[in-house]
């Protein structure tokens, strides 16, 4: 054999030797907004709602959780709040769409879940506990709101928060009015804190940022580190749709825009996104990102995985966007993961 083959064999058997497969294992799969209605309405009563998850299936069912945040309430009922542009909702059938695809938790603190007022969110709330999915961020009242998600997984518990950095105020909760989690700096560092106490994993969601903008503001790196700081694992943000940087700080790791997932709009400035897929086994083991086609003019509302060059060039795309944020981006068994210390057979594409 070829001394360069030999030692190419070498690097991945004495891997695989070195770390092996656990038993313990978790992987989750994050994804970015979801919003089943808008533009692509028309589309999925045609087709269905299990129609925009066809091409994203096989790589959620690998997945012992499933996460995205949930862009507008399940309902048809509710008054429609009249005080922004655009308002959302989306037909009961897709609560079970969702749970086919196999979301396991949602998160609901964002700009629209209030679009069709408290009626709508608990519209929202019941269709989603009849599938049985669990969500955060959202609820009747501030407490219920900032309620972790709690799933038990192989004999780890991992917990799930989520808020809102983003207007309108209207939408948060109060003690007394039903609304979403708001961002305050005390309420997740608390929350974090009670959470890291009852779980294993704790896995935070910010609704956040700017639209449009693949630079993350310097609030969402503050919240960030500070959820970190407080015990957190994982935090994901949504609400730019688009992608923005991926940072490891300390032992966490930040998704700051995972941008859209199957989202019901035709703006040509969501163009790409990402499956964020984290291994946890004592820790995050790996995180390996799956690039996406999500510009609906060409995917007609199905998000698609992106293969060959057209992958690499978002993976590429995410480095530039990473390298500020000291992250690394490469490949690892053909796939393409965050380097993390002692990375055996990870390759730099740089």
């Amino acid at each position: 054999m070829p001394l360069f083959k030999t030692a190419l064999f070498c690097l991945f058997f004495c891997h695989a030797i070195a770390f092996p497969a656990s038993a313990r294992q978790i992987i989750i799969n994050a994804v970015g907004d979801i919003m089943l209605a808008g533009s692509s309405a028309r589309t999925f009563a045609r087709m269905g709602y299990d129609y925009p998850f066809a091409a994203t299936r096989d790589e959620l069912n690998s997945a012992d959780i499933n996460v995205g945040n949930l862009e507008s309430p399940i309902t048809e009922h509710g008054s429609e709040f009249t005080g922004k542009k655009f308002r959302f909702k989306a037909r009961p059938k897709a609560a079970a769409a969702l749970k086919r695809a196999g979301f396991s938790v949602l998160t609901l603190a964002n700009n629209h879940m209030l679009d069709f007022g408290a009626k709508g969110l608990h519209e929202t709330l019941s269709h989603l506990d009849r599938e049985k999915i669990l969500y955060a961020g959202a609820g009747n009242d501030l407490v219920s709101a900032r309620k972790p998600a709690l799933l038990l997984v192989k004999n780890s518990k991992i917990a799930f928060l989520a808020y809102s950095l983003t207007l309108p105020e209207e939408f948060y909760a109060r003690a007394d009015r039903a609304g979403t989690a708001s961002g305050l700096a005390a309420h997740y560092r608390e929350d974090i804190i009670n959470a890291k106490r009852r779980a294993d994993y704790v896995v935070v969601s910010f609704h956040w940022g700017a639209e449009k903008s693949a630079t993350p503001k310097a609030y969402q790196l503050l919240a960030a580190h500070q959820a970190i700081d407080a015990g957190a694992d994982i935090v994901i943000g949504h609400h730019p749709h688009v992608l923005q940087g991926v940072e490891r700080y300390k032992k966490g790791i930040i998704f700051y825009s995972l941008g859209n997932f199957a989202f019901g709009s035709t703006s040509p400035n969501s163009r790409t996104s990402a499956i964020a897929r984290i291994i946890l086994d004592k820790g995050i083991r790996e995180v390996e990102l799956i690039p996406l086609d999500v510009l609906n003019s060409r995917v007609h509302f199905q998000p698609q995985i992106f293969q060959g060059k057209q992958g690499l060039d978002v993976i590429r795309q995410m480095n530039v966007l990473s390298k500020p944020l000291g992250t690394e981006i490469g490949t690892k068994g053909g796939r393409y993961v965050v380097k993390m210390e002692q990375q055996g057979n990870y390759l730099s594409l740089r």
